[in-house]
């Protein structure tokens, strides 16, 4: 048993070094040069010319760990990559629709009584034109006031409100 538990540890190991040492591959930009970390993938298949992409993501899980959202970095992430395969910024359309406890990512310091990792990284969303919505009624459960929000993000009636006219003006669901 006990060389069981070691081999599988040892095991483990391997798995998870490769990964890290991957890591080295990833950089920032070209949008954003502060966030959303992208490899190179030359061998991908090509996208085509005049893609527009109109996509909206969902975020309800909060930043942890005093560190930037990760679904909101992933929105930096979709910006970078295709604009870093040629993909023009203009057709790069995104909308973030945020509800739950991530909605304490979106709130100015004064809100929420001490500093927000994600407010640096929702500036730089909003600078290249990510729409981001807060669930009214997730707004309205916190006590949260409009006067409370980052620069930039817009309350909406509901998350499932923002989805469905996103959804009409063409925008698809990130299904992560």
């Amino acid at each position: 048993m006990k060389h069981l538990s070691l081999a599988l540890l040892c095991a483990m190991q391997l798995t998870v070094l490769p990964a890290a040492a991957d890591l080295d591959r990833f950089t920032t930009g070209p949008a954003i040069t502060d966030y959303g970390p992208v490899a190179a993938t030359p061998d991908a298949i090509a996208i085509p010319a005049g893609s527009v992409f109109k996509v909206a993501f969902d975020v309800r899980l909060a930043g942890e760990g005093g560190k930037p959202n990760r679904t909101l970095e992933t929105a930096a992430r979709f910006i970078n990559m295709h604009a870093a395969a040629g993909v023009p910024l203009k057709n790069i359309q995104l909308a973030v629709v945020v509800h739950g406890p991530a909605h304490r990512d979106l709130l100015k310091v004064s809100a929420r009584s001490e500093p927000n990792p994600s407010a640096a990284l929702i500036e730089a969303l909003i600078t290249h034109g990510v729409q981001i919505h807060l669930c009214g009624q997730t707004a309205a459960f916190y006590d949260v006031g409009v006067s409370d929000l980052l620069p930039g993000v817009q309350m909406s009636l509901s998350a499932m409100t923002s989805h469905a006219l996103l959804q009409q003006q063409g925008y698809t669901l990130n299904p992560f």
